[in-house]
């Protein structure tokens, strides 16, 4: 998933954010707005109006997208998932979740909880556009905000994986068969069917009757084969280590280090000699939490008071709860999907004690998918 740039809010502990690419399409709404659509159905108004009403009008529409992701996210959430955040971007919103859906209909409540927000925006913005009286200017962001969200609807549930639609698609799949494996590769292919003509359709849309739209849905074509193509592939992966666990892959002895090592001698003495990503901190026998290499060459200015040549370990470090920790009997398949979606790409795993059981990392994942007898991922 692409980084937020800008935090602008946190709702149950899930954070929202924007994207860099999010300031050009909400540009380029405002401005289609102002200088087409409002002028176009609410004919003599004032420029100044018009401005207004796209400012009002492209806040409430990514409002209705952040709902619309904080449906998602809050139906994860009762699934048991974990959810990493919600980003604003280019091609609208997306809530990140963390792992695998426990089951077909659990990913199936996931996937229409969104749609379900929408559905009620749009009827809502529906009821107000026909009360009368209403100012103009206000009647035509109510109206416009009402037929978007419709049109998001409609589009959303189309079984282009992984669109909301398709997640339904392959949530349906999956509860007939209880295949996974190869719900998501039916859906993908149907996805990658609808991206395609979304690029056809779109680029001749464009060359042929020049239509800045026509672009933009050959561009969502593209993220919809990229988007798909990916999630076959974990589901391969998944598939790949069917029966194993965490236990069965993790270091059981890593290199781990003290919260108090100054980190000018973690970088001088330490990180030349093992060179590993991560390490996990631990101090007298208690896991604390891990430090990576880029924490660690990279070390907060005055953390604690202390000027940058006195930091340590524990001031560069991620706590335990804010870092990727797995059980030991965790599903691997599950867990290398995890590892795929989070930096550095480790995972801690307790003892139960607090203590330290082991360290997965990607790398050992990948690195198994090469061995005699282990299927690929393709």
């Amino acid at each position: 998933m692409m980084r937020s740039s800008i935090t602008i809010a946190r709702v149950r502990g899930i954070d929202i954010g924007v994207n860099w690419s999010w300031f050009v399409i909400a540009g380029l709404i405002v401005w289609s707005l102002a200088d087409a659509v409002f002028p176009g159905i609410k004919p003599g108004l004032d420029t100044t109006v018009y401005v207004v009403m796209a400012v009002v009008a492209t806040v409430l529409f990514f409002t209705s997208l952040i709902l619309h992701e904080l449906g998602h996210a809050t139906q994860a959430l009762r699934e048991g998932m974990r959810i990493e955040g919600i980003t604003l971007w280019i091609f609208g919103g997306v809530a990140k979740f963390s792992g695998m859906f426990p089951s077909a209909m659990a990913e199936f409540r996931v996937a229409v909880a969104g749609p379900l927000v929408t559905l009620l925006i749009g009827a809502v913005m529906l009821g107000a556009s026909a009360i009368p009286g209403s100012p103009a200017a206000v009647d035509g962001v109510v109206e416009w905000l009402a037929i978007v969200n419709f049109a998001l609807l409609v589009f959303n549930m189309l079984p282009a994986f992984p669109m909301d639609g398709g997640r339904v698609l392959r949530s349906l799949i999956w509860r007939a068969n209880g295949d996974f494996a190869h719900a998501t590769a039916v859906a993908g292919g149907i996805g990658r069917a609808f991206g395609q003509f979304f690029i056809v359709g779109g680029l001749l849309l464009f060359f042929l009757t020049g239509v800045f739209g026509g672009a933009w849905i050959a561009l969502i074509g593209w993220f919809v084969i990229g988007a798909g193509q990916a999630e076959v592939r974990m589901a391969r992966l998944r598939d790949a280590f069917e029966g194993k666990t965490v236990a069965d892959l993790m270091v059981t002895e890593p290199l781990t280090v003290e919260p108090s090592l100054p980190l000018a001698a973690f970088t001088e003495a330490v990180l030349p000699e093992s060179r590993f990503r991560a390490y996990p901190v631990v101090e007298s026998g208690r896991l604390l939490g891990l430090l990576t290499a880029r924490a660690a060459l990279a070390p907060p200015r005055g953390t604690g008071g202390a000027s940058a040549g006195a930091a340590t370990v524990g001031d560069a470090m991620v706590q335990l709860d804010h870092a990727l920790v797995l059980p030991a009997d965790k599903d691997l398949g599950d867990a290398a999907i995890e590892l795929m979606q989070t930096e550095p790409g480790r995972a801690l795993v307790p003892d139960g004690r607090g203590g330290l059981a082991g360290l997965l990392s990607i790398t050992d994942v990948a690195r198994s998918l090469e061995l005699p007898g282990r299927r690929g991922v393709g």
